[in-house]
C-alpha cells in the first residue's frame, strides 16, 4: 500500500468517488516546514483558485490534512486527476510516515 497526504479537494468524498470509485477512510496527520498557497486554474466555467502546499522549511509553519492508505494504481488515478499542474512528491509527515503529496510544478 502507498500513503497519500491530501490537505484539499482530495479529502472531498465526491471527488474521491469520482477518482478511485469509493471513499477512503483518512487518519489526521500534519505536514511540518509547509503552508497553503493558492493557484488559478483555468477550467471550463472560468478561473478557480485551488490549495497548494509550498515548502518553507519553517517548523512553525504546518499543514493538516489526512493521509490515506491507496494502491499503486491509486497513485496514477490521484497524478491524473491532479493533472499538469501538480507534481507528486514524497513527504514526511509529523507522524514520521513517509506519503505522497501534490506541489505546484514550477
Amino acid at each position: 500500500m502507498e500513503k497519500l497526504f491530501a490537505y484539499g479537494t482530495l479529502k472531498d468524498k465526491d471527488i474521491q468517488e469520482n477518482i478511485f470509485g469509493r471513499s477512503l477512510k483518512g487518519v489526521p496527520d500534519r505536514l511540518i516546514g509547509f503552508v497553503i498557497n493558492y493557484i488559478e486554474i483555468e477550467e471550463e466555467f472560468g478561473i478557480e483558485k485551488y490549495p497548494i502546499i509550498v515548502a518553507t522549511e519553517n517548523p512553525d509553519d504546518i499543514v493538516t490534512g489526512l493521509v490515506y492508505d491507496i494502491t499503486e494504481e491509486d497513485v496514477h488515478l490521484a497524478d491524473t486527476y491532479e493533472g499538469l499542474h501538480y507534481k507528486r512528491i514524497e513527504v514526511t509527515l509529523e507522524s514520521l510516515q513517509t506519503a505522497w503529496a501534490y506541489i505546484v510544478t514550477n
